[in-house]
């Protein structure tokens, strides 16, 4: 630590967090490392294999399968921020990131975890126009509409986070230095900011929780109109044909917002912070790795371009 002005109560700046992880107990750590190991390995291989088949197969360069291949490559960054390193701490005692490390991995967590949630609404709005508008699908969803779409998920993550990573930076953070989590976010980092983190809180709020809610209201509404259409349908197995387009969507939809909802729109409080890192591992760990499942497990299209795939392979 190094000492602050003389004018500053004799406080002293940390420059590095102590990230207390998920447990302290040994063999409960053992077990964890190698959960997240296996976990984090099927998620790298299943989303790289389904970018690496959307780029490969013809077949796939539609807008469902473009928006999905991003979709893959958004899992595989967003879980490689925080895994990695909370693998690193499951083996060691050596537990500290220094404060620009913190901030560097708060900043792209919120970056790509809220890129992911607007690419999440610009797929429905996909399945939106397919379903509701098939006649002008082709027209409406064309390459430059898919690649704005993309494009703005980018940019408005990145500036949502960029928000978020330059106020926090703007705090003094003067002891104690361990946080309640085991990656750096805002809501822990705010609970040891030496000074009023309160425009912090409503940023986060209002800021975060807007994004979030006009993200789901937007996918709800999609799915909405999607429901009336699929009524409208009069044969059982064209509407069966029509849902099983979107139901892995709404899978990946329900188990992201869910966990998001919940951790982001809530107060900070101590309580929230101990089920925060619980509901963290579900949209950081889990729902990444269950991404390639949930899409190709009963997508026939996928299942036979992975057949042509490996034929031309042998």
């Amino acid at each position: 630590m190094s000492q602050m002005s003389p004018d500053s109560q004799n406080w002293t700046f940390v420059d590095g967090f102590l990230l207390l992880g998920l447990t302290e107990e040994p063999s409960l750590q053992r077990i964890l490392f190698v959960t997240f190991l296996i976990t984090y390995a099927l998620n790298l291989i299943g989303n790289a294999f389904i970018i690496l088949l959307v780029i490969l197969e013809q077949t796939l360069h539609t807008p469902m399968y473009f928006f999905l291949g991003n979709l893959s490559f958004f899992d595989i960054c967003f879980s490689s921020v925080t895994v990695p390193k909370m693998l690193q701490n499951l083996r060691t005692q050596h537990k500290v990131i220094s404060v620009m490390a913190c901030l560097a991995q708060m900043h792209f967590f919120h970056f790509l975890g809220s890129s992911e949630v607007l690419l999440l609404t610009a797929m429905s709005y996909d399945r939106y126009v397919a379903i509701c508008k098939p006649l002008h699908y082709c027209g409406i969803m064309n390459r430059r509409m898919c690649v704005l779409f993309a494009l703005g998920s980018w940019i408005i993550g990145f500036l949502h986070s960029l928000m978020h990573t330059l106020f926090t930076a703007q705090l003094s953070f003067c002891g104690p230095n361990r946080v309640n989590h085991f990656f750096c976010d805002i809501k822990p980092l705010l609970k040891l900011a030496c000074a009023d983190t309160t425009l912090n809180a409503y940023l986060l709020e209002i800021v975060t929780g807007s994004l979030v809610m006009i993200s789901f209201f937007l996918t709800l509404l999609s799915y909405i109109f999607i429901s009336s259409a699929l009524l409208r349908i009069r044969s059982s197995t064209g509407r069966l044909r029509a849902f099983s387009t979107c139901a892995s969507h709404l899978t990946v939809v329900i188990l992201l917002y869910g966990t998001a909802i919940f951790t982001y729109v809530r107060p900070i409080t101590e309580e929230s912070l101990q089920v925060d890192r619980f509901a963290a591992i579900f949209f950081t760990v889990v729902t990444p790795m269950l991404n390639p499942f949930i899409y190709t497990l009963r997508n026939q299209d996928v299942q036979n371009a992975t057949k042509r795939l490996f034929r031309c392979s042998m």
